[in-house]
C-alpha cells in the first residue's frame, strides 16, 4: 500500500475507465461522515486519503456525470489524453485493464509499471491482450518487497 500511495501521490491526476473508477470510488471514497469505515485497517488510510483527494479523469461514453474530484473525458481518446499530457506537472497515472490497452495502442504510455505477485491465478483478464503492435521496452527500475512481489518499471524504447 505504501508503494501505491507514493505512485498516486506523485501523479498530478489519475486516469481511469468507467469500471475502474466505479470500483475505486466504492472502496476508497471518504464517507460523508468523514470517518473511514471500520473495515479499513490503519495501514490502508494513507492510500485511501491519497486517492480520495486526487484529481481524476474518467474515460466513459456511458456515464452521465462523475464527482469525487473527477471530470469526464469524452470524444477522441487520443486527442483528450494528449491535451492532458501537455498540462504542466508530474503526469498522469492510468489504471485498469481496458484503458491501458487503448493508450498503449495509441502510443500514449510513457512508462509501464508491472507488479508481479507470487501467485498463479489461471483466470481473469489478461493485461494488454489484443495489443496491435509489439512495444519494445527497457527496464528503468526494479523494486522487491518482503511479500515476494516485484515492481518492474519500463519505458518504451521508441523502436
Amino acid at each position: 500500500m505504501r508503494h501505491w500511495t507514493a505512485e498516486m501521490a506523485r501523479a498530478d491526476a489519475l486516469l481511469f475507465g468507467r469500471v475502474t473508477y466505479e470500483m475505486m470510488e466504492s472502496a476508497w471514497r471518504r464517507p460523508d461522515t468523514g470517518t473511514w469505515p471500520e473495515w479499513m485497517d490503519e495501514w490502508e488510510i494513507p492510500f485511501a486519503e491519497t486517492i480520495d483527494r486526487a484529481r481524476k479523469y474518467v474515460v466513459s461514453s456511458t456515464l452521465r456525470g462523475v464527482d469525487w474530484n473527477a471530470e469526464l473525458v469524452r470524444g477522441d481518446l487520443g486527442q483528450a489524453v494528449q491535451r492532458l499530457k501537455q498540462e504542466p506537472g508530474g503526469g498522469l497515472w492510468a489504471g485498469g485493464v481496458t484503458l491501458p490497452l487503448a493508450l498503449a495502442d495509441l502510443g500514449l504510455i510513457d512508462e509501464y509499471e508491472f507488479v508481479v505477485q507470487p501467485v498463479l491465478a489461471g483466470h481473469g483478464p489478461t493485461l494488454l491482450a489484443g495489443l496491435r503492435e509489439r512495444v519494445q521496452l527497457e527496464l528503468v527500475d526494479r523494486q522487491e518487497f518482503r511479500s515476494g512481489a516485484v515492481v518492474l518499471r519500463y519505458r518504451p524504447t521508441g523502436q
